[in-house]
């Protein structure tokens, strides 16, 4: 059995009771980075494994490959990454398709995520969202990554580096227009800040004042309410004090 599992993205009392069951009874643990992932084992007490595997994106074919035949002996593996889900903007999605694709056995552990909570966050309309993991760092592909959402009605939720979030808030402005927006700093660590406003107030407070840690943006959708245009001035809202 392959259980994907779902680990915290900052407060580690956000691991559930059954992913840490899952890394007990673990005969192999796979993960993004071992050091990491074997501060969370000795934060829990949760013996090492006989077997770590290293699965990261530089080594996803030769593990995968060495991870699988495990699999195929009814080893028990858990495959984390360093927060959140595996294969959501991690690695992972290589093993879960290829263990699909023969037929072994693999169940998700579900756990924390970036995603939901900057969604949850922002105060935008969670009834339909578009995920896009991590923008593209070329000027000509970073505005497309933005004009192909520009009719979209779902709000945008994506991921980027705190050292490049300033210039894609400008893109977006550029290609969406001026629409309501979060910048979710450090979800869930104590030094958690979100800031809420318009896409064009957004980049300038992080161009003057660089953001630092984990960062995930959140868009509103095509809607004429949402945007700058057509609805009253908001200002920039800043909310913080996270989770001690």
């Amino acid at each position: 059995m392959l259980s994907i599992i779902a680990t915290p993205i900052g407060n580690l009392d956000d691991l559930s009771r059954r992913a840490v069951r899952e890394l007990r009874e673990a005969d192999v643990i796979a993960c993004e980075d071992t050091r990491r992932t074997r501060g969370l084992l000795s934060h829990f007490e949760i013996p090492r494994p006989a077997v770590m595997v290293s699965y990261r994106e530089q080594t996803e074919e030769r593990a995968g490959g060495r991870l699988l035949a495990l699999l195929r002996e009814g080893k028990k593996i858990a495959l984390c990454s360093d927060g959140g889900y595996p294969g959501i903007s991690d690695p992972g999605y290589r093993l879960i398709r290829d263990a699909a694709a023969e037929g072994l056995p693999f169940q998700v552990i579900p756990g924390p995520s970036a995603v939901p909570a900057a969604l949850l966050m922002s105060g935008l309309p969670t009834s339909s969202y578009t995920f896009k993991g991590y923008p593209p760092r070329k000027p000509g592909a970073l505005r497309r990554f933005f004009e192909d959402e520009k009719e979209g009605p779902h709000t945008l939720v994506f991921f980027e580096s705190p050292k490049r979030v300033h210039r894609s808030l400008a893109a977006a402005r550029n290609a969406l227009g001026d629409r309501e927006a979060a910048v979710c700093v450090e979800l869930t660590k104590k030094f958690e800040r979100v800031f809420r406003g318009f896409l064009g107030d957004l980049a300038g407070a992080v161009a003057t004042e660089p953001v630092r840690g984990e960062v995930t943006v959140v868009i509103a959708g095509s809607n004429p309410k949402f945007r700058r245009d057509t609805a009253d001035p908001a200002g920039l809202d800043v909310a913080g004090g996270g989770p001690e």
